[in-house]
């Protein structure tokens, strides 16, 4: 069985195997002050440009999610290749293969696959913009029942059930564990779980079209 620095190294080298296909996707160059274009972002879609600033999505290997980038314009100006919506549709399949990916089971028994999943965090009760302070996830962590706190990050999972307010977390190895989704800010936050769904729109503003607050589901189960 491959340890878990192997499989990340495996997953890389896949990752930029694929970037290496002429997919075609927005390219973002800048030019430089010496005249010369430099390539900012490839495999970018871009979906929003106005005289101050450029905003694209793309996937991001640290995060292990999509993610939305701003580029404020100043004296050095950007250029963009645009793509066709079929290959900003190719783009959003090769996103869907490199993130996380679970059967979402909601407390009424809808089922749904997302691709990319993450978890971030808002307002109670669906009021107000995301809390952009508080950073995104990619993992659970839990205050233990049995005393004490642990994090799980989505590749080590392989299921989460969730009752009564509490989550119990059966890891790939076997391990169980049993606890209360342990908040990362003391202010008044809804944690919600994120991602892409066979309907996402390329051309979507959003990262997502899939969310729902934690508190909503019944099962996750990763993918292997």
């Amino acid at each position: 069985m491959l340890t878990t620095l192997q499989a990340k190294a495996a997953f890389l080298l896949a990752f930029l195997a694929a970037l290496a296909f002429p997919l075609k996707a927005d390219t973002i160059y800048q030019r430089t002050a010496q005249g010369r274009e430099q390539v900012i972002q490839r495999n970018a879609i871009v979906v929003r440009e106005d005289s101050y600033a450029l905003v694209y999505k793309h996937f991001d290997l640290p995060d292990m999610r999509v993610e939305k980038v701003q580029l404020s314009k100043g004296s050095l100006p950007y250029t963009v290749d645009i793509s066709t919506p079929q290959q900003r549709q190719g783009i959003v399949s090769l996103w869907k293969q490199f993130g996380y990916t679970a059967n979402v089971t909601d407390t009424s028994g809808k089922t749904t696959l997302v691709y990319d999943a993450y978890i971030d965090f808002y307002p109670p009760h669906g009021e107000g913009s995301l809390l952009a302070a508080v950073s995104p996830l990619t993992s659970f962590p839990l205050q233990l029942t049995a005393g004490g706190a642990d994090v799980q990050s989505f590749s080590e999972i392989a299921r989460v059930d969730f009752q009564d307010g509490e989550i119990t977390l059966t890891l790939k190895n076997g391990r169980v564990e049993h606890g209360k989704f342990l908040m990362p800010t003391t202010k008044p936050a809804e944690a919600r779980f994120l991602g892409i769904t066979d309907k996402y729109n390329p051309a979507s503003d959003d990262v997502f079209d899939f969310s729902e607050p934690l508190s909503n589901l019944k099962t996750i189960v990763f993918q292997q």
